[in-house]
Formats: structure tokens, C-alpha cells, sequence
């Protein structure tokens, strides 16, 4: 018997078109709505309800067929989803080799973390966006510590804790990053972006970014560096692969490019097909010379040997 809203006729694509076009990574947003309203966010509500396990289990089922390799739960917030852990489980079941959130972690608790570490999830990512409270934000280490110090001592899956450069004073964000070393979180930076993905730091604001590359280490250098030649003015060094190697899926159940361009682009996710990942592979995306949205950027990376224009390729 099918899953609900599953297409019947719908048949798993081949390893060899996987490898060519096929999705690394997809994005399943579990609710819209958030318990926090940061100022810079444009991605949460206050008033919508959890999608039904049956309907986030049919369409986990279509990423599988499509042979994704890796799954992020997103919001709003995941953890406000009362079926959370049972998503791990199915993620756990259909195959997903990397099983990943990214939440603003004020809702963990030591119960939800053992949880998630019976439900095999891999990859947890926090961002953090300074030390103090302010107009903006309370997603900072003054409100966050006690539950970041709950995954140091209980997380048995990664744990990647983001400084975000654009939303507190500089010396919180290497506090920040500090943080995450001592702590044995793997360090991370991030550059806070506008509603279509584009970034314009300040020059205290590149000083900034250049001592964190630094503390970080080799590991600030993600997908060929191509932030440090957006903030230079130059393009990215490879084209988006929105579509195919990665999959936005909002809470309608809709295929977009990314959060940022839920406009542009949307598809059903239980109608699509190799065609449709093969031809969102080549489609050019007006923003996609200057977008800075990491998790886009770096599966898109992998291809940057090959060309967007020719079909054949």
C-alpha cells in the first residue's frame, strides 16, 4: 500500500544518473514555526503547526527514491516538532547516510539529546550569534551555554557550532568561535546574508572574518573558498546546482532552489523526476554569481570541473 501522497508510479533513478545529477543534499523544513523571532530571519512563522509525520514520511520516501544521500531537518524550528525523534528513526530506516538538523538549540534538553543519539542522528548544527542579548537576537552564549554545555558532555553525533559575523560586536563573535573549540564543537563561520542570499560586510566587518578564517584554521576554507571571492567582489567559482544536487523541500511539500528563492522556483516533490534533476542541474540562476548560501554552495562544488550551459555534459 502506498504512503500518503506517494506517487505509485514513481521509480528509484540509477546510480549512474545519481552520480551525475542526482541530489547530495536535501533540506526537509518539519514546521515553519519558531520559538524565537531574530531580526535578520526570514524563514519562521508563530502560528503554524507541525507537517504530519505520514506527510514528512511519504516525502522522506520520494528523497530516498531520488537516492539522496543526505537529510537536514529545518524550520521555523525542528525542535518544536512533537514527532522528532520518530523522524530520526525513519531517516534512520530509509538509508539516509548523513541524518542532520540545524536548530537555534534552545529547546535541547539532555532527554532530546540521548534521544537523538538512539536515533542515530550524525550532524547537528548551531549557529550562534554573540554573547549579550540584543534588539536583533537572544540566539547568543548568554541565553545558550547551559544547553551547548548539555552537547559537550552528552552528544555522541557532530556538532557544528557557526559564529555569524553581521549580528553582534566583533569580539562576541571570536568569543564565540573560542567557544566552540574549547568545547570540542567543530568551528564554523558564517556571514549574515539578506532575503536573497547576498552578503556586503563593512571593513571592520572583513578584519573580522579574516581573524576567525584564522583561528578556525583550513577548515574556514569551504567549497574552493568562494566566500572570500564574493567579498572581494569577484563571482563564486562554480554554478549553482540548486535543484539537483540540492533540494529545498518548504512545508508545502514543494521543490525549491534554496529558502531564499522559494518564489522562483517550485515544484512538487513527489512529481519529481531525473528529468527535472537533470534539468535544474543546467538551469542558470539569476542570483547565482554572488549568493553566499553555504549549504547550496558547497554540494554544488563538487562540480565545478563541469559546465552549467551544455546538456550533454
Amino acid at each position: 500500500m502506498p504512503s500518503l501522497n506517494h506517487r505509485a508510479d514513481s521509480q528509484p533513478i540509477s546510480w549512474w544518473d545519481w552520480l551525475r545529477y542526482g541530489p547530495f543534499l536535501a533540506q526537509l523544513v518539519v514546521t515553519r514555526r519558531c520559538n524565537l523571532s531574530c531580526g535578520y530571519c526570514s524563514e519562521y512563522d508563530s502560528t503554524s503547526q507541525p507537517i504530519p509525520i505520514a506527510i514528512l514520511q511519504s516525502r522522506m520516501e520520494k528523497l530516498r527514491q531520488l537516492r539522496t544521500w543526505a537529510m537536514a531537518l529545518m524550520g521555523g524550528e525542528p525542535t518544536l516538532h512533537p514527532d522528532l525523534l520518530q523522524i530520526f528513526a525513519e531517516m534512520r530506516r530509509l538509508g539516509f547516510r548523513r541524518r542532520m538538523m540545524t536548530t537555534n538549540g534552545i529547546l535541547l534538553t539532555k532527554e532530546l539529546i540521548e534521544g537523538l543519539n538512539t536515533q542515530g542522528m550524525t550532524d547537528l548544527n548551531v549557529s550562534v550569534d554573540g554573547v549579550k542579548r540584543n534588539s536583533t537576537t537572544m540566539k547568543v552564549l548568554e541565553t545558550l551555554r547551559s544547553r551547548l554545555e548539555l552537547l559537550a558532555q552528552h552528544a555522541r553525533f557532530r556538532v557544528v557550532l557557526s559564529a555569524v559575523i553581521g549580528s553582534a560586536p566583533p569580539e562576541e563573535v571570536l568569543q564565540v568561535v573560542d567557544f566552540a573549540t574549547s568545547h570540542g564543537f567543530s568551528p564554523r563561520v558564517l556571514l549574515l546574508h539578506d532575503e536573497s542570499g547576498q552578503i556586503g560586510l563593512s571593513p571592520d566587518q572583513l578584519a573580522l572574518y579574516a581573524e576567525v578564517k584564522r583561528r578556525i584554521g583550513r577548515a574556514a576554507n569551504e567549497a574552493g573558498n568562494y566566500r572570500d571571492r564574493l567579498i572581494h567582489g569577484a563571482q563564486a567559482p562554480f554554478r549553482c546546482r540548486a535543484g539537483a544536487r540540492y533540494l529545498y523541500v518548504d512545508e508545502f511539500g514543494m521543490v525549491c532552489w534554496c529558502a531564499q528563492t522559494r518564489a522562483s522556483f517550485r515544484k512538487p516533490l513527489l512529481d519529481y523526476t531525473l528529468d527535472d534533476l537533470r534539468e535544474q542541474f543546467y538551469t542558470g540562476k539569476s542570483c547565482q554569481a554572488t549568493c553566499s548560501v553555504g549549504c547550496v554552495r558547497t554540494v554544488s562544488a563538487y562540480d565545478a570541473w563541469r559546465l552549467q550551459g551544455a546538456s550533454s555534459n
